[in-house]
C-alpha cells in the first residue's frame, strides 16, 4: 500500500486542477495515490482528471453523477484510499515542494501520530502570499508527539482539513467523515484533533491556499453560510456521545463564538436578509452548548474583555446591543488610534522638518555614515571599508548607525548614531559619504555632492532584487518600485566577482557604477597569521589538535523557526573525538533561537561578532546554501555543502545556478554522507581540492587582500590611477589554518560526489 492517499476534490476548478495535480505527482516523494473527484463539475474538471489518471497510474479518478458538495465529494475519495496516511487538497491548492518528503521524515521522527499538523501560505489572486497567522504555533519544541491537552493553543489553528495527515486506521476506527453543506471542515477537523491519542506538528509549509478573486463560496453573499450552524450542531453532537470528550466543551463553545462572530461582522458573506435569522440561530446555539460553569471563575486569557462581551451579547441575542457595541468599537479603535497616530506624527513632522532644513546646511567633505545589517553592529564589509577610511586618511570622521544595544561593537574613534534620532537626521543630511550593506532609510534624499556606496552582503547564489518578482512568498517585499527607487541613489555598486555583477546589474538595474574590487570583509583572511589564528581558536575555547568544523546554514524562506538540519550529538559521536563542532545560525533568526542541548564539543558562536575571525579559527565549512562559502573559498580550506534540501530551496526561493553541479568540495545529500565526508577524510582529498580550485577560479577573482584600499582609494580619496593591482589567485598565500592533527586511516566512503 502507498505511504500518502491524497484525495483532491474538483469543483468549477478548471483553470487551477493541473496545477493542483502537478504539484502532487511531482513531489520529490513519489510514494502515495492520488484520488481525484469530480463532484459533477460542469467545467472541463472531469476531463482533466482522465487525462491524468491515463497518464499515470498512480491517480484514480473518481466521477460523481451529481453534485454532493465538498465533504460527500471528499467521501468518495475516502472510500477508495489505502494509504496509510491520508492528505486532503481543493482542487485550486497546491503542495509545496518537497513537502510530502518533509511529511514523512516527520512522521517518522515522532513515531507515526495519528495527526500531523503543518503549516500553510494564502495565495492572493495578486500574486501575494502569506504565511498563516498562527505558524507560531507549531513550533516543533517539547515532545515530539503529544496529547492535544498538552498543546491546547492547536484547537485555534484554522479549521480546515488540508493543513493535516491523518493516519488512515484512526481514521476509520473514529469512524470520521464529512457532513454535506458548506463548512464541512469544522465536524472533522474538531474530532479528530480532540480524539487523537498523539498529535505531531512540523513547522513548514506544505500547502500554497489560494485565495480566488472570485468564485470562492466563503467570499460570497449566500444563505449557505447558515450552514455553519448544522455544523457546530454536528461537533457538539458528537461530544455528546463520547464522554470523554466533554472536557473539551468550554474551549469548543469559545471557538465557535469566534467563529460566528467573526462571520456576522464579514459583510461579504451574510445577505442582509439572512442576518437576522443567524443572529438569532447563533444565539439559541451558544445557550445550548454553553458549558454549565462556564460563567465562573477566571475567563480565558486569549480573550479581551471586548471579545467576552460581544460573545455574551450573541448568547443573549441582543442584537441591537450587539450592533451598537461594534459601533462604539470601531469608534474607540479610531480614536484610540488617532491619539497614537497625532503623538507620533508630531514627532516624526518635527524630524522631518529638521533633516530638511539641515539638508540647506553645506556637506562636511570629512564625515562619512557607516550601517550594516539593518542598523546592526560593526561589521562585514562597511566594518572594512571604516577601518581602512581612518587608517589612510586620518582627518576624516566617520560615524556609525546602530541600535544602543550596539553601540559597545564600535572603535573607540566612531561615533553612534541611534536610528530615527536627530543626530542621525542630521548626519544623513550632511555627511558626504554614506556607505551600507542594505538600505538607508527610505525617506534619504541623496544631495547632490552625496556619494552613496552599496557594498551588499554576499554573493548571490539565491535569487534577489526583480528576480524575486515570480517568488512573492520569498521576497522581503514586493514594493519593487521603492526597491529601485533605492537603487537609483547609489554611485557604487561594489561586486566581488564577474557573477555578482551581472546578477545586480540585471536583478536591481540602476545607473550605478560597479566597483569589482572584492569584499573588503575578506581582506583579514591574507592579513591574519597562524599566531593570530591559534590566538582565535584559544578565545573561542577550541581545543589544541582538534579539528574545528564551522557549522553556518542559512535561514529558510519556508520556515519561521530555527530548522534542525544536523544531530549535533550524533554527528559529534560518529566523528570520534578530536572534531569540533562551531555552530552559528543566520542572522534572521538572532534573538529567536532556543540553545542547543550541550555538549562538550559543541561550541555555539551564534552571537560572535565577527564571522570573520570563525572562518580563520576554524579548518573547515560546513554549510548549505550561504554565501559565506564563496567568502571561506578565498581561505583556500575545504567546503563541504550539506544540500539535504535542495528541491524546496530551490523552489521556495530560486537560485542562479545548480550548487549541485559546480560545488566549492564534497556535497552531502543526508546526514550520514555529512559524516562519511568526514570519518573518510575525503574533505580534505585531492577532488575536495580541485572543487574547490574551480569555484576560487569562478568566484574569488579579486579577495586577495586589497579590497578595503582599492574602495578607499577610488570612493573617498579619488586616486583611481594608484590602486593595487589585482594579485593572481596563484599567487595569494590566505592565512594558515591551525597545525593539522594526525589524520586517522582513510575509510571507503558511501557517498559520490
Amino acid at each position: 500500500m502507498p505511504r500518502f492517499s491524497v484525495i483532491v476534490p474538483a469543483y468549477k476548478v478548471q483553470a487551477y486542477l493541473q496545477e493542483s495535480l502537478e504539484s502532487v505527482l511531482s513531489q520529490s516523494y513519489p510514494d502515495l495515490e492520488l484520488i481525484a473527484v469530480d463532484d459533477a463539475s460542469p467545467d472541463a474538471c472531469g476531463s482533466i482528471i482522465d487525462e491524468y489518471a491515463a497518464r499515470d497510474p498512480r491517480v484514480t479518478a473518481v466521477h460523481l453523477a451529481h453534485t454532493l458538495g465538498p465533504g460527500p465529494a471528499r467521501n468518495a475519495g475516502l472510500a477508495r484510499a489505502s494509504g496509510d496516511y491520508l492528505v486532503f487538497l481543493d482542487g485550486d491548492d497546491t503542495l509545496a515542494p518537497g513537502a510530502l518528503q518533509a511529511v514523512t521524515d516527520r512522521l517518522k521522527a515522532t513515531g507515526s501520530p495519528d495527526v500531523l499538523v503543518y503549516d500553510h501560505a494564502s495565495t492572493c489572486w495578486t500574486g501575494e502570499a502569506v504565511r498563516d497567522r498562527f505558524a507560531h504555533r507549531l513550533t516543533e519544541e517539547g515532545p515530539a508527539s503529544f496529547r492535544l491537552a498538552d498543546r491546547p493553543a492547536l484547537l485555534g489553528m484554522p479549521a480546515v482539513v488540508w493543513n493535516k495527515a491523518y493516519r488512515r486506521e484512526y481514521v476509520e476506527r473514529e469512524g470520521l467523515a464529512f457532513p454535506p453543506g458548506l463548512y464541512e471542515d469544522t465536524p472533522w477537523t474538531y474530532p479528530a484533533l480532540l480524539a487523537a491519542e498523539s498529535v505531531a506538528v512540523l513547522d513548514r509549509v506544505c500547502v500554497h491556499h489560494r485565495r480566488r478573486r472570485t468564485g470562492s463560496l466563503l467570499t460570497t453573499s449566500t444563505r449557505r453560510h447558515l450552514d455553519v450552524l448544522d455544523q457546530y450542531e454536528r461537533v457538539f453532537g458528537h461530544l455528546a456521545t463520547r464522554p470523554g470528550l466533554e472536557r473539551w466543551r468550554p474551549a469548543v463553545h469559545r471557538r465557535m463564538a469566534e467563529h460566528f462572530c467573526a462571520l456576522y461582522a464579514d459583510p461579504r458573506r451574510l445577505p442582509r436578509a439572512a442576518r437576522a435569522e443567524f443572529f438569532a440561530r447563533a444565539s439559541v446555539l451558544l445557550r445550548r452548548h454553553r458549558a454549565p460553569g462556564a460563567g465562573s471563575g477566571s475567563p480565558p486569557p486569549s480573550l479581551s474583555r471586548a471579545d467576552r462581551l460581544r460573545h455574551g451579547l450573541m448568547r443573549l441575542g441582543l442584537r441591537r446591543a450587539y450592533g451598537l457595541l461594534s459601533v462604539l468599537r470601531a469608534a474607540g479603535l479610531a480614536a484610540g488610534g488617532a491619539a497614537g497616530a497625532l503623538g507620533r506624527g508630531l514627532r516624526e513632522c518635527a524630524l522631518r522638518a529638521h533633516y530638511r532644513l539641515q539638508r540647506l546646511l553645506p556637506l562636511r567633505p570629512e564625515l562619512a555614515v557607516f550601517s550594516a545589517y539593518w542598523h546592526g553592529g560593526y561589521a562585514c564589509n562597511p566594518a572594512a571599508i571604516e577601518a581602512k577610511l581612518r587608517e589612510l586618511a586620518p582627518r576624516m570622521r566617520t560615524a556609525w548607525i546602530c541600535g544602543p544595544e550596539h553601540a559597545a561593537t564600535l572603535p573607540p574613534e566612531t561615533a553612534a548614531l541611534r536610528p530615527g534620532s536627530a543626530a542621525y537626521w542630521s548626519a544623513l543630511a550632511r555627511a558626504t559619504y554614506l556607505t551600507t550593506n542594505v538600505n538607508f532609510d527610505r525617506a534619504l534624499a541623496k544631495r547632490p555632492g552625496q556619494i552613496l556606496l552599496q557594498t551588499q552582503h554576499g554573493t548571490p547564489l539565491k535569487r534577489v532584487g526583480l528576480d524575486l518578482q515570480d517568488r512573492p512568498a520569498a521576497t522581503p517585499t514586493t514594493d519593487f518600485a521603492g526597491l529601485l527607487r533605492g537603487a537609483d541613489q547609489w554611485d557604487y555598486l561594489l561586486s566581488a566577482n564577474r557573477h555578482s555583477t551581472l546578477v545586480w546589474e540585471r536583478a536591481v538595474p540602476s545607473s550605478y557604477t560597479t566597483l569589482e574590487y572584492g569584499y573588503p570583509r575578506n581582506d583579514a583572511f591574507h592579513r591574519a597569521t597562524q599566531s593570530d589564528v591559534l590566538a582565535l581558536r584559544e578565545r573561542l575555547g577550541i581545543p589544541p589538535g582538534s579539528c574545528a568544523i564551522l557549522y553556518a546554514p542559512t535561514h529558510r524562506d519556508y520556515r519561521r523557526s530555527r530548522p534542525e538540519h544536523l544531530d549535533f550529538e550524533r554527528v559529534l559521536r560518529d566523528l570520534g573525538p578530536r572534531f569540533v563542532l562551531l555552530a552559528r545560525t543566520h542572522l534572521t533568526y538572532a534573538g529567536t533561537d532556543r540553545p542547543w542541548d550541550a555538549h562538550p564539543r559543541l561550541i555555539d558562536v551564534c552571537a560572535y561578532p565577527s564571522v570573520e575571525e570563525l572562518c580563520l579559527a576554524s579548518d573547515a565549512l560546513v554549510t548549505d546554501y550561504s554565501s559565506l562559502m564563496f567568502d571561506y573559498a578565498a581561505l583556500d580550506r575545504p567546503i563541504v555543502i550539506h544540500a539535504d534540501d535542495w528541491e524546496a530551496y530551490e523552489a521556495a526561493r530560486g537560485t542562479y545556478f545548480d550548487l549541485r553541479a559546480c560545488p566549492p568540495g564534497a556535497v552531502a545529500r543526508t546526514e550520514d554522507e555529512l559524516v562519511d565526508i568526514f570519518a573518510t577524510g575525503h574533505w580534505q582529498g585531492s577532488r575536495s581540492a580541485q572543487l574547490r580550485s574551480a569555484f576560487r577560479t569562478r568566484f574569488c577573482s579579486f579577495d586577495d587582500g586589497y579590497a578595503a584600499e582599492r574602495v578607499v582609494r577610488r570612493v573617498f580619496l579619488g586616486q583611481s590611477a594608484t590602486l593595487p593591482a589585482v594579485t593572481p589567485l596563484e599567487e595569494r598565500r590566505p592565512a594558515p589554518a591551525a597545525p593539522a592533527p594526525v589524520p586517522e586511516p582513510a575509510l571507503t566512503p558511501r557517498f559520490a560526489y
